[in-house]
């Protein structure tokens, strides 16, 4: 007896089979549907549609645009409806429109360096790189030689200057994100700086953007947009702001709302009965600063050493504002080193201390120290201690 196939064998023994003929999708109606299933995986994996943005994965933008266009054309929408569990096409979900100038995939694909044509054309790249990679060289191609490089070279010997000894800070760029002219920043391991605003606009996100003319220290410049400095300095994990020459009003009463407080220059004058203090008690005092309240600072002074074991008065403080704390505590420490305190004392445990943060030094020259500080004529003055006065060098 001949094999037979199962369908055969069936049919031999009198049973019907109900056969159905697969519904035929044109090749046009398959690629839409298996971009639409393309999508619906992209929302299951991050709970969200696919948005538009160059910061955006290349992926996720051809979906968002796929998207669009599925949502804006009636017999698209049909024909994904039954695979719509997200409700993707009900509305747009906060999806902007499209960019124009990607009006459909094959723009989009070529734009990005997507080949086009394959059975998977969407998972198919070629020599692509990223967009940062390639925002980045269209800005190093776009610099030019800066003809008047000369007028810039001193701010920028300047600003390394600055940096060096402490005046200026480089603070990762994120605490505040504005950029205005004339300050620095450093961007992939260069100095920048934004020299002025060639002219201002609303981007076609109805977004507000500037162009800057931007000098870099090795001589060139470009006309950068503002928002793709901004999104290079959040990119770069070194991208840094060049702080301001002790920035803002360095002491005060007053600070002004774009002010970052840092802290309190306090000096303090003991009331211990040690002979020595008790007899220059008027001009023994302790300098340092704070990050917090100066009270909470010296509540246990009398059981520890650096306070000389004895409760202390608060004699002044000196608000601080956008200032290194720990170099500013260094360069009041170096002024007054002639005149530091050669003290020892024991402590509660009977050991030998000597505090290093107590100088004679009268209180008006402490405050004269400080307001050369604020006004950075301090490094001009070292500290007498035979005549108890700042001295010219």
């Amino acid at each position: 007896m001949p094999d037979l196939s199962d369908l055969e064998l069936l049919t031999d023994l009198g049973v019907e089979i109900e056969t159905k003929k697969a519904a035929a999708r044109t090749p046009r109606e398959e690629r839409i549907i298996a971009g639409f299933e393309d999508i619906v995986k992209f929302v299951d994996e991050h709970g969200r549609p696919p948005r538009h943005g160059e910061d955006r994965d290349i992926f996720e933008r051809i979906y968002a645009v796929r998207l669009d266009r599925i949502r804006a054309q009636p017999d698209c929408r049909a024909l994904v409806e039954p695979l719509d569990s997200h409700g993707l096409l009900a509305g747009s979900d906060g999806v902007a429109e499209a960019p124009a100038e990607f009006e459909d995939d094959a723009a989009l694909l070529a734009d990005l360096g997507v080949a086009p044509g394959g059975e998977s054309d969407i998972a198919v790249l070629k020599h692509v790189r990223s967009r940062d990679e390639v925002k980045a060289a269209e800005e190093v191609a776009n610099r030019k030689v800066c003809a008047d490089f000369s007028t810039f070279k001193p701010l920028f010997a300047a600003v390394t200057h600055d940096l060096e000894s402490g005046a200026r800070e480089a603070r990762r760029f994120g605490e505040d994100a504005g950029i205005k002219p004339g300050e620095f920043f450093i961007l992939g391991g260069q100095t920048v700086y934004v020299a002025e605003v060639l002219e201002t606009f609303v981007s076609e996100y109805g977004r507000p953007d500037s162009r800057l003319r931007v000098v870099y220290d090795n001589g060139t410049e470009s006309d950068l947009l503002l928002r793709s400095l901004q999104r290079g300095l959040y990119k770069d994990e070194t991208g840094r702001r060049i702080t301001d020459p002790i920035a803002g009003p360095l002491f005060g009463h007053e600070s002004e709302d774009d002010d970052l407080r840092s802290g309190t220059i306090y000096v303090l004058r003991s009331k211990s009965d040690h002979p020595e203090v008790a007899a220059h008690r008027e001009l023994i005092h302790k300098i340092g600063v704070t990050g917090g309240s100066v009270e909470t600072r010296i509540a246990q002074a009398v059981t520890d050493a650096t306070y000389l074991l004895a409760e202390v008065e608060i004699v002044a403080t000196y608000k601080l504002f956008n200032i290194n704390r720990a170099k500013l505590e260094n360069m009041l420490h170096r002024v007054f080193a002639p005149a530091r305190l050669d003290l020892v004392i024991e402590d509660r445990f009977g050991s030998p201390v000597r505090p290093k943060e107590w100088f004679l030094v009268p209180l008006h020259v402490i405050d004269e120290v400080v307001e050369k500080i604020r006004d950075q004529s301090i490094s001009r003055f070292v500290y007498d201690p035979e005549s108890a006065s700042l001295t010219g060098v």
